[in-house]
């Protein structure tokens, strides 16, 4: 199973970050250490139910060849076994960087499919807009851009979904590290939303603007160094938004 996951970082485009998930999911871990050294150990049976559950839930997904639930009993025999060893005391401990583990494992095929084309055409159009505003002739099909030097296929990888399942699960760790507040983590949290999908239409207007010009420069290198370019950014202004809401809930505190 873990074999299978980590095969899956690998091959799978969307899950650039899964990496990083245990990494820091172990470092979070390993913090609570004092907690654990103070906490005595609690066993818990029904975590060795939950871990049986997750052992049955695995059998039937690898019959069925379905691979998300094959994935996440992975993640649920873990939760069983803090559970079983360790009791609620421990997993109350762990449960932030256990449910973190769960960002590893790409989401459903059938939600990704739902998700990435809406993404595509709304990616599309803002870009068509933006370059139709600046003087650029352009003529969008669907999720395709003709210019009058290349024509652009604005395709799943393109769609932003990349940017959204990374950034939420930076969003996330940034918010554990440097925000104490359960609101403005939940905020932040929500806010990667219309941070990607602004910051993705925005890289494929700029990919739109360059092909214009230079048609070579919109595929290879160039353009997936752009997009971590364009992340980064994304992420910066994640930052900014924190500071601003730590502006103004300190202005509210003054007021009230």
């Amino acid at each position: 199973m873990l074999k299978g996951l980590l095969w899956q970082w690998y091959d799978d485009p969307d899950m650039g970050h899964g990496f990083f998930v245990p990494a820091i999911a172990a470092y979070i871990a390993w913090q609570h250490r004092d907690k654990i050294a103070e906490t005595p150990a609690s066993p818990n049976w029904w975590g060795l139910a939950i871990m049986i559950w997750a052992a049955l839930q695995l059998y039937l997904a690898t019959l069925g060849a379905e691979l998300f639930l094959t994935r996440t009993s992975f993640v649920i025999s873990i939760i069983g076994a803090t559970l079983l060893l360790g009791g609620m005391p421990y997993l109350r401990i762990f449960a932030f960087p256990l449910f973190l583990l769960f960002f590893m494992i790409p989401i459903p095929a059938i939600i990704y499919n739902q998700i990435t084309f809406p993404l595509q055409l709304l990616a599309s159009q803002v870009a068509e807009n933006t370059i139709s505003n600046i003087g650029i002739p352009v003529l969008r099909e669907g999720n395709v851009l003709e210019l009058a030097e290349q024509k652009l296929n604005v395709v799943e990888a393109c769609s932003g979904i990349r940017s959204l399942l990374t950034l939420t699960f930076f969003s996330l760790v940034y918010g554990y590290f440097a925000e104490k507040r359960t609101w403005v983590r939940v905020t932040l949290f929500l806010s990667t939303i219309p941070i990607a999908i602004v910051a993705n239409a925005g890289r494929v207007t700029m990919t739109g603007i360059i092909a214009n010009f230079r048609p070579e420069l919109a595929e290879g290198l160039f353009h997936e160094a752009q997009g971590w370019v364009i992340f980064m950014v994304a992420f910066a202004i994640l930052a900014l938004f924190h500071q601003f809401l730590i502006r103004v809930s300190n202005v509210a505190g003054k007021t009230a």
